[in-house]
């Protein structure tokens, strides 16, 4: 049997996790957890000092769990990657953000891999998870891979792509019981890859025949969910001006039991995957003369929405003889999705931007978030809301549908207007509130 492989069924094997974020770090702690020795590595100090310290920053990551395993010894981090020598399987999970010109940037991807490269050695495993376009392991990693070290992949090292699959908030599935897809660049880098999660998760690991699939399916995930979510908004779009809500249609059409799935339309996409994987898998489309036509539509559909959703607040604002410019604004949430403290690409912060380009007063409330940087901007919470602070605001709007720390009967009770977004007030009855 592979030497590489029997450590791994007997946890004897080292294991690193390159990126300590909202991937690397629960990462991390499930293979200290299943019996491992484990090194993070992340250029960021304040990230290292807080792991060696056992004080934990991820939402998905319990904190005595972090504490426990780093007091035992199983789990430490370090900005040092010289430790790479040390580790028989690294895996990569860094940011795969777009630029300013929304084309893929693979430059974290591109310097972790860099910086492994130097300490790479025999029968070592490395696995990509970060997101990112069919044929990055192989015509990226690889090479640089194997131009640092003289070694020979699938001979000499082992190397695979695994995308990641995280769901902030999710209460049922957590890194350790979603299952996993892993494709290598031989079968055997498939093997190795695939026997080292199985030692890990609780979750079936599903194999497929090369990185470049495993890399098509992590894009195909969150572009389904993409389109269907641009198809949801412009029906909702419809709707509004047709007078029917699309809140009702949608309850009515997933009573089905087959053949439709719910997806909810809201002020724009948010998160880590959905708003950008789709402009990955069109950039490298265009390597092929293809393009991605309904993907394309989908994403205009949903760049759009903040704008929509300024539109629509400033239409309830006339009907209340006010004008956008120098209305006070309440806003109700800029975290992506309800009752987490993640905000990146939240559309709760194009939102805020686009009111404050019309001349609006705009203060934001969120349990989650106390504050947050966008364009440069610091932007901080209010501490509170009271009915006193309620009533000065000319219009609510709710653009994070929290379902804890928010007194809803106390907001409705004493705002003028309330633009709910999210549909959080489905079940009051008063004409103050109008959902999107």
């Amino acid at each position: 049997m592979n030497e590489l492989k029997q450590k791994l069924l007997n946890k004897t094997a080292v294991l690193g996790v390159c990126g300590l974020g909202y991937v690397g770090l629960p990462l991390a702690v499930e293979k200290a957890k299943a019996g491992f020795n484990v090194i993070g590595f992340d250029v960021q100090e304040t990230k290292v000092n807080m792991v060696n310290s056992g004080h934990n920053y991820i939402g998905d990551v319990v904190n005595e769990d972090l504490a426990s395993i780093v007091a035992s010894g199983k789990l430490r981090a370090t900005n040092d990657f010289s430790f790479v020598k040390d580790v028989d399987c690294i895996c990569i999970a860094v940011p795969t953000p777009l630029d300013k010109h929304q084309q893929p940037d693979i430059s974290y991807v591109k310097s972790s891999t860099e910086s492994i490269a130097p300490y790479l050695h025999k029968d070592m495993l490395v696995v990509l998870e970060s997101t990112t376009y069919p044929g990055t392991t192989e015509e990226l990693i690889k090479p640089i891979l194997e131009k640092a070290s003289n070694l020979k992949c699938g001979k000499d090292f082992y190397l695979a792509f695994s995308p990641e699959r995280v769901d902030p908030g999710n209460i049922f599935y957590k890194t350790k019981n979603t299952p996993k897809v892993v494709g290598g660049i031989t079968p055997e880098c498939t093997d190795i890859a695939a026997t080292m999660y199985e030692a890990v998760l609780e979750a079936p690991v599903y194999r497929v025949s090369s990185p470049a699939v495993a890399e098509m399916e992590k894009i195909l995930e969150n572009t389904y969910r993409n389109i269907n979510i641009g198809l949801v908004n412009e029906i909702a779009q419809l709707c509004h001006k047709m007078g029917i809500s699309i809140w009702e249609v949608i309850d009515a059409a997933k009573t089905k039991p087959y053949g439709f799935q719910a997806f909810y339309p809201g002020p724009g996409l948010g998160g880590h995957c959905i708003p950008l994987d789709p402009y990955y898998l069109s950039w490298k489309a265009r390597e092929y003369g293809f393009h991605t036509s309904m993907i394309e539509s989908s994403m205009m559909i949903n760049d759009k929405m903040p704008d929509y959703t300024v539109e629509r607040l400033s239409d309830i604002l006339n009907r209340q003889q006010k004008s956008l410019n120098g209305a006070r604004i309440l806003q109700l949430g800029v975290a992506y999705k309800n009752d987490i403290d993640d905000y990146r690409e939240s559309p709760a912060l194009v939102v805020r931007k686009i009111m404050d380009q019309n001349g609006c007063k705009v203060d934001y409330y969120d349990p989650w978030v106390s504050s947050y940087t966008y364009d440069g901007v610091k932007y901080s919470s209010l501490p509170e809301i009271t009915s006193e602070i309620i009533q000065s605001y000319d219009a609510v709007i709710i653009t994070a549908g929290h379902t804890q720390k928010v007194d809803y009967d106390m907001i409705v009770k004493n705002s003028k207007v309330i633009f709910d977004t999210k549909n959080v007030l489905k079940n009051y009855d008063d004409k103050k509130i109008e959902a999107l």
